[in-house]
């Protein structure tokens, strides 16, 4: 019986600065109810922060798991039998594959706040998707652990 694949989970999360955004945004609600009086300047800057709040953290955090013989990044669920070969990227290469080298049917799970990346090619004859786009901070980690994973899968 094959060793069972190294785990994967990882986080996304929005960057501090985008939180301190979030803080502006509700002084920003408070200063414009300011002329109403006071309780309005304390709704305003506790729901304009906490909507800030909310847009932050749903669009800032993104999960992305190799477990049960599949990628689950973000919404999509990818059975590994189904990709090809891991390639991590670098800064450089990452930022090639999102902007000048991207194909417009590939699958991405873009955060441009995380500057690496994994490219995973998509070996599905059904699927037109030509290959995945995964932003994470441990991109030889992730590879490493398709890689297991893919392996262990194979009948």
């Amino acid at each position: 019986m094959p060793p069972a694949p190294a785990p994967y989970d990882e986080r996304l999360t929005a960057p501090r600065s985008w939180w301190l955004i979030a803080a502006g945004v509700g002084v920003g609600c408070a200063l414009m109810l300011f002329p109403f009086g006071v309780l309005p300047l304390l709704c305003g800057l506790v729901g304009g922060a906490a909507l800030a709040a909310v847009c932050v953290s749903a669009y800032g955090g993104v999960r992305v798991r190799v477990v049960a013989g599949s990628l689950v990044a973000g919404e999509a669920k990818i059975p590994v039998t189904a990709l090809g070969e891991a390639e991590p990227l670098d800064e450089e290469e990452a930022r090639a594959w999102r902007t000048y080298k991207a194909d417009t049917r590939a699958h991405m799970v873009l955060r441009g706040y995380v500057p690496t990346a994994v490219r995973i090619e998509v070996t599905d004859p059904e699927d037109p998707t030509p290959y995945v786009y995964v932003s994470t901070r441990h991109p030889r980690e992730l590879a490493a652990s398709l890689r297991a994973a893919r392996e262990t899968a194979r009948p």
